[in-house]
């Protein structure tokens, strides 16, 4: 039987109409495999900063009062807090200050921490050496040389614990001694020996000597500047009233301090400086021993660390501290400059602009990464356990030693 042809080309039109509703049921259906997306790739993280050194620093005029800038950096696999900051070479203290919401021993790979490498110089003539006690950090300023900047070294120390304090005042290397001999003082021997450690009358050079491998002898009587052979006390109260170095720190300080320099102590919490037309603040914690009462006569006290220069400034221009500001950075000392006239940056706005730098030694450095690795956490408690009796703060100068 013929069929016609008009037919044949309904029944062809009518099986393309169910091709194609077919082809359309099976796009929206879940098992059809649609063509993929192409997705761009994240953008790569951002270039990590070589970091700044953190030791040697060029003054740009007799005006400017603040050296270093702050840096950011992320902790390392297996990192603690106290190996950063010695690649950085600041103290304990310094780093804790600056990151105290951190657990110094996990920090936690990959977070943020706050290098405090930025200070205000101490106030005080910008001549031989100047050590704040509050800061836990030596100031060595070169002999002015004329049509020059003036050159600034800075380290951290350690310095005497409760009950055997560093004096303060000003007295004069006098003399300077590589590999030295320690003669124990009669009161220290007491010490070591009521304690079950005890000493002999003198410790001979080597790896046992407290005083490291170079030693600068004061005009104060069994005060020294020193290394140490136990580099876990730098930042910290622990020692007998000496100021330690890290070995590699005192070895560079040792070469450029001649005898007869000046050695000036101060104890000063709250250090304000100029920057670039601005005046800042730098907060440290009081010391325990600190005769002065902080709490009760702050504001006093705060006044009276303002230098007169910096108060003959302010009134030439008119203008004013913004003592709110000052009472919340003394109140939370975190080590770091912020500016304390009203409408300046904020200590978080000052930490979100500052350089991300890797986490590795600073080119130029004193150290070269490898000697004297940082304490675990067990042999730091230890020796936090010896630096702080609970006794009275005053002592006879005649009394101390590293």
């Amino acid at each position: 039987m013929n069929v016609p042809a008009t037919i044949w080309r309904s029944a062809a039109l009518v099986l393309l109409c169910s091709l194609v509703a077919s082809c359309s049921l099976m796009d929206d259906a879940p098992w059809h495999k649609k063509r993929a997306v192409v997705v761009a790739p994240p953008p790569p993280p951002p270039m990590e900063a070589a970091p700044v050194p953190t030791q040697r620093f060029e003054l740009a005029s007799a005006d400017e009062d603040i050296v270093g800038v702050i840096q950011v950096t992320k902790v390392g696999k297996d990192d603690t807090l106290t190996d950063i900051a010695r690649r950085f070479n600041i103290g304990y203290e310094e780093i804790v200050r600056a990151n105290p919401k951190v657990d110094p021993w996990v920090p936690g790979e990959g977070r943020e921490i706050i290098i405090p490498s930025r200070y205000i110089l101490p106030n005080a003539p910008r001549e031989g050496v100047v050590i704040n006690v509050a800061a836990m950090r030596l100031f060595y300023f070169e002999p002015r040389k004329k049509n020059e900047p003036q050159i600034v070294h800075t380290y951290p120390i350690g310095i005497g614990k409760v009950g055997w304090a560093t004096p303060e005042g000003v007295t004069k290397v006098t003399r300077r001694k590589k590999d030295p001999t320690w003669t124990v003082p009669a009161s220290v021997r007491r010490e070591h020996r009521e304690n079950g450690d005890p000493l002999p009358a003198v410790v001979g050079a080597g790896p046992d000597n407290p005083l490291g491998r170079h030693a600068l002898y004061l005009g104060w009587p069994s005060y020294l500047v020193h290394g140490t052979n136990k580099p876990a006390g730098v930042g910290l109260r622990s020692s007998h009233g000496c100021i330690r170095l890290f070995p590699e720190d005192i070895a560079q300080l040792f070469e450029m301090v001649p005898n007869g320099a000046q050695v000036r102590v101060v104890n000063q919490p709250f250090v304000f400086g100029w920057h670039a037309g601005e005046l800042y603040m730098q907060a440290y914690d009081v010391l325990e021993d600190d005769p002065r009462d902080w709490q009760k006569a702050r504001r006093k006290l705060l006044s009276r660390s303002l230098a007169d220069r910096i108060e003959t400034k302010l009134k030439e221009r008119g203008e004013t501290v913004d003592w709110d500001v000052i009472a919340k950075i003394a109140h939370e000392p975190h080590g770091i400059p912020v500016a304390v006239q009203a409408g300046e940056a904020s200590l978080e706005q000052l930490v979100a602009a500052a350089p991300r730098v890797r986490n590795e030694v600073p080119a130029g450095a004193t150290w070269d990464g490898v000697s004297d690795l940082p304490v675990d956490e067990a042999e730091f408690r230890e020796l936090l356990s010896d630096r702080d009796p609970q006794s009275p703060a005053v002592v006879p100068r005649k009394q101390t030693t590293p």
